[in-house]
């Protein structure tokens, strides 16, 4: 049987770190790196020709930053290439706005090589991952959020439809929300990716985004599901769509 191939592009603005990246994902049989870039800019274009699985991006590059490149690569892809940031910062603005954009992974720069690599195929398979920080202060983050009016934004959604985007939004795969609701898989996989469309969402992680930010879901509330957001030992999942499988390592954050 053919192993799967997983293309990879590349966007650092220091060359030397874009090359250690590149050295480490080329010795890899499963993957492989199609394109580089040294900023944001380039980076858009790239995906553009290239439509690589994954993106491994800088999260602060001169000119257009990863952050609004990273919005475009999942708005013009619909989610199908998922990014992940790579920062030396782990500050709350950063790790904010990089889910809101859809991001599928968030890594510090300090992580080991075995994490990262890890974190690319988890990523390409469907999941979702972020350093154990960035979940922590994201959550953080929620509780001490105002939630808004949730009756408007969501009124477009049928009760299913609204059931669903709560258990996605407490950390369900499809196949843990299809035995919750006693549906089949793929029925699931036909709501989350209808609900995205009805919201105008690219990705999972923008779905808990929006739960979290209307109080649909709250940090320590309504979280009946076991290894939920507040879990610090099981990794993240997220799909745009897809069937999803656990990760390895990191914390779990519902997307």
């Amino acid at each position: 049987m053919t192993q799967s191939v997983t293309d990879v592009l590349v966007a650092d603005d220091q060359a030397m770190i874009r090359g250690g990246l590149v050295a480490l994902l080329s010795a890899e049989p499963d993957l492989r790196v199609t394109a580089e870039a040294d900023d944001g800019r380039s980076a858009v274009a790239a995906v553009r020709r290239r439509m690589p699985d994954v993106v491994l991006m800088d999260i602060r590059m001169p000119g257009t930053d990863g952050i609004v490149a990273a919005d475009e690569i999942v708005r013009t892809t619909h989610g199908r290439t998922a990014v992940i940031m790579l920062t030396v910062h782990d500050l709350d603005e950063y790790v904010y706005s990089a889910l809101r954009a859809g991001v599928s992974g968030f890594l510090l720069k300090d992580a080991p090589p075995e994490e990262l690599l890890r974190a690319v195929r988890t990523v390409a398979s469907g999941d979702a991952l972020l350093a154990p920080s960035v979940t922590r202060r994201l959550l953080h983050r929620f509780a001490a959020l105002e939630m808004r009016d949730a009756s408007l934004e969501l009124a477009p959604l049928t009760d299913r439809e609204r059931d669903v985007l709560l258990q996605v939004a407490r950390g369900g795969s499809n196949a843990e929300i299809a035995e919750n609701l006693g549906l089949a898989e793929l029925t699931v996989k036909s709501h989350v990716y209808h609900v995205m469309q009805k919201l105008n969402l690219s990705s999972r992680t923008q779905l808990v985004i929006l739960a979290y930010e209307t109080g649909l879901v709250r940090p320590g509330r309504d979280l009946s599901m076991p290894g939920t957001a507040l879990d610090p030992e099981i990794p993240v999942r997220r799909a745009s769509g897809d069937s999803v499988r656990d990760g390895h390592s990191g914390d779990r954050w519902p997307a």
